[in-house]
C-alpha cells in the first residue's frame, strides 16, 4: 500500500530525476518515480509551487504547459477525490452495517446457547427425578409385593388360627367325652369295685395320664395362638407403613408435574429462538449478497478510475505533441503578430478540444 503523504523536495527530487532522463515531468511520471505514492492533486500542487519558486521560462511554451497543466491536474484531482470519497463511504456504511448484524447475531447465538444449556440442564434434572420415579417405582413394587405377601401371611395365619380353634374345639370335646366316659366308668366300677379294683385303678391312672398329656398340649397350643396373634399385630403394623410409603411415593410422583411443565416451555423457548436465529441467518446472507454488489461497483470505479488515468495519460501525450507543433511553428513564423494573451487562449482552446476528445474516447471503449 502506498505511503500516506509526499513531501515537495521528494517531488523535487522526482523532477528533476526525469529532466535529466530526457522525460517530461508531468504528473503521472513524477508520481511512478516516486512509486506510486501520494494524491495527483498534491503533486499537481508541489510542480506548480516549484515552478513558481524557479521563475517563468521565456515563450510560449511554459504558458501552455502550465494551463493545460493546471487543468488535467484540477481534473484528475477531483476525479481521484471523488472516487475515494464514494468508496470510502461505502466501505464504512457497509461495514456498519455488518458490524451490526454480527453483533445481533451473537447475542442470538449466545441466548441461544444459554437456552439450550438450560434445557440440557432441564432435561438432565427430568433425568435424575426420572431415575429417582423409577427407584421409587421399584420400592413401591418390592412394598406392594411384601404387603401382598404379608396380607397372604395374615390370611395364611387366621386360617392356622381357625383350624386350631376347631383342634382345640374337638380336644374340649374329647375332654368333655373322656370325662364322661370317666363318669360313666367310675359308676361301673363302682358296681364292680371289689371285684375289678386292681383293674380299675390301672384305668384310672391311665386316664389321669392321658389328661394331663391332653391338658399340656391344650396349653402349649393356646400359647402358639397368643404367638400367632402377636405376630398378627406386628404384621399389621407393616402393612400400615408399607401404605405410609405408597401414599409419600404418590406425592413425589405429583411432584414431577411442574418439572414436566417447566420442560415443555424450555422447549417451545428454543424452537422459537432457533426460528429467530435462522431469520437472522437470512439476513446476514441478504448482507453478503449487499456486501457483494457494493464491491463490485467498487470494482467498476477503480475500473472508471483506471480509464480517467489512461485518458489523462492521452491527454498528456497530446498536450506533448501540440507543444511541439506549437513550437515548430513559432520557430517557422517568427514572433507573433498578435497579443501573447490571443495565442495561449487559442492554443488553450485546442488542448481543450484534444483532452476533451482523449478522455471521450476511452469512456467508449469503457461502456
Amino acid at each position: 500500500m502506498a505511503r500516506a503523504g509526499i513531501y515537495k523536495s521528494e517531488v523535487l527530487r522526482a523532477r528533476d530525476r526525469l529532466l535529466a532522463a530526457g522525460r517530461y515531468p508531468s504528473i503521472d511520471a513524477v508520481r511512478e518515480e516516486l512509486g506510486n505514492t501520494g494524491s495527483k492533486g498534491t503533486i499537481h500542487r508541489y510542480l506548480k509551487e516549484i515552478e513558481e519558486e524557479e521563475g517563468p521560462t521565456t515563450g510560449s511554451k511554459v504558458a501552455v504547459s502550465d494551463a493545460i497543466q493546471d487543468l488535467v491536474g484540477r481534473l484528475a484531482a477531483r476525479i481521484n477525490e471523488e472516487a475515494e470519497e464514494r468508496v470510502t463511504t461505502a466501505q464504512a456504511w457497509h461495514a456498519e452495517q455488518i458490524t451490526g448484524y454480527q453483533q445481533t447475531a451473537t447475542a442470538l447465538k449466545s441466548e441461544a446457547l444459554s437456552a439450550r444449556q438450560q434445557l440440557e440442564q432441564s432435561q438432565r434434572a427430568l433425568a435424575d427425578e426420572k431415575a429417582s420415579h423409577s427407584k421409587t417405582s421399584e420400592a413401591l413394587s418390592s412394598k406392594t409385593l411384601e404387603s401382598t405377601q404379608l396380607a397372604q401371611q395374615v390370611v395364611d395365619l387366621q386360617e392356622r388360627i381357625a383350624s386350631e380353634e376347631r383342634h382345640r374345639n374337638s380336644l374340649e370335646e374329647k375332654h368333655q367325652h373322656a370325662r364322661q366316659a370317666l363318669e360313666h366308668f367310675r359308676e361301673a366300677t363302682r358296681e364292680q369295685r371289689e371285684q375289678d379294683q386292681r383293674k380299675h385303678e390301672q384305668q384310672v391312672q391311665y386316664l389321669q395320664a392321658e389328661l394331663r398329656t391332653v391338658n399340656e398340649t391344650l396349653a402349649a397350643k393356646r400359647q402358639e395362638a397368643i404367638h400367632i396373634l402377636q405376630e398378627n399385630a406386628r404384621l399389621l403394623g407393616d402393612l400400615s407403613r408399607a401404605q405410609g410409603d405408597l401414599h409419600l411415593a404418590q406425592e413425589e410422583v405429583r411432584s414431577l408435574r411442574p418439572l414436566k411443565e417447566e420442560l415443555g416451555f424450555a422447549q417451545r423457548r428454543t424452537e422459537e429462538l432457533g426460528r429467530r436465529l435462522v431469520g437472522q441467518d437470512a439476513e446476514v446472507q441478504k448482507l453478503s449478497s449487499s456486501n457483494e454488489r457494493l464491491q463490485v461497483k467498487v470494482d467498476d470505479l477503480l475500473a472508471a478510475k483506471q480509464q480517467l488515468e489512461l485518458a489523462l495519460a492521452t491527454a498528456n501525450s497530446s498536450v506533448a505533441a501540440q507543444e511541439q507543433i506549437v513550437v515548430s511553428m513559432l520557430e517557422r513564423f517568427g514572433a507573433p503578430t498578435l497579443g501573447p494573451d490571443n495565442t495561449v487562449q487559442n492554443l488553450d482552446e485546442g488542448a481543450s478540444t484534444s483532452t476533451k476528445r482523449a478522455v471521450k474516447k476511452p469512456t467508449k471503449t469503457t461502456t
